[in-house]
């Protein structure tokens, strides 16, 4: 699933390429994703100016002048602009047409996705009013963490990837943290101390600057889009060694998700 950094690369691509073009029309190819296209975007959309992209944790908020578009990107989704669109693929589900002949078009192969319309400002719609701070702003750190992890007897990982406490942090940085944090992702949260905290809070924020500021890991089908991978740790290394002691990787699954750590370096 694209997350924070993916999510980020996204919209500072997208407000190059966009901001402050207007919409020629819009075209739904499939009525539903994760919840059901509105319908009216077609003419609610139409002639509008894209004045903003903004990110809100993995939301995408596009500031259509009398109202905002929402969009997620699920599990596999990406959205690009695309300068000479050809006719749309198989997965292609939705073009948002501009009166430069280019567009922006939504492919989501598995219809995880999410495209929503509000007229009231987006922050405080229920997909969003719920969102935890964001890891790159003052609102997190280690004191913050130290805080919600109090009466949490759940997996450390668990509570870093709860979108209610904490924006955008998925299973690849999650791993990746916990690894440079020296933390078992197993832990109990209400086992950390406060010096765990300040280390995981701040390894947390080092792993999403490297991957916004090395590319990022997101891959697209498209050769139009390179980003380039960080050199992962633990993530997707689950038979291999450890970076630091050359003992063996360990994997288990915590939430269904696969999770990859070093039993020696992390307690």
């Amino acid at each position: 699933m694209p997350e924070l950094p993916e999510v980020e690369l996204t919209r500072r691509s997208l407000e190059r390429a966009v901001v402050g073009k207007s919409i020629e029309r819009v075209e739904i190819r499939a009525p539903k994703l994760r919840l059901p296209i509105p319908a009216e975007l077609a003419t609610l959309l139409a002639g509008r100016t894209i004045r903003s992209v903004a990110r809100r944790g993995k939301y995408l908020l596009f500031d259509c002048e009398t109202g905002w578009l929402i969009i997620h990107l699920g599990m596999t989704g990406f959205l690009r602009h695309i300068p000479d669109p050809a006719l749309p693929g198989k997965h292609d589900h939705l073009d948002v047409r501009l009166t430069d002949g280019s567009a922006l078009r939504l492919h989501d192969s598995r219809k995880f996705g999410t495209v929503i319309w509000t007229t009231d400002d987006p922050l405080t719609h229920p997909l969003l009013a719920g969102i935890g701070p964001e890891p790159l702003t003052p609102a997190f750190g280690g004191d913050y963490l130290f805080r919600v992890s109090r009466s949490r007897r759940v997996a450390v990982k668990l509570l870093i990837m709860n979108a209610a406490l904490l924006a955008g942090v998925g299973n690849i940085y999650a791993n990746e943290a916990l690894f440079r944090a020296a933390i078992r992702p197993d832990r109990l949260a209400c086992s950390l101390t406060q010096e765990e905290c300040d280390r995981l809070a701040l390894t947390i924020q080092e792993v999403l600057r490297e991957s916004i500021e090395q590319g990022s890991t997101y891959r697209v089908a498209e050769e139009t889009t390179a980003y380039h991978p960080l050199e992962f740790a633990v993530y997707g290394r689950g038979k291999g060694l450890c970076t630091r002691c050359n003992g063996a990787l360990e994997e288990i699954r915590l939430g269904n998700r696969s999770t990859v750590f070093c039993s020696r370096c992390q307690k």
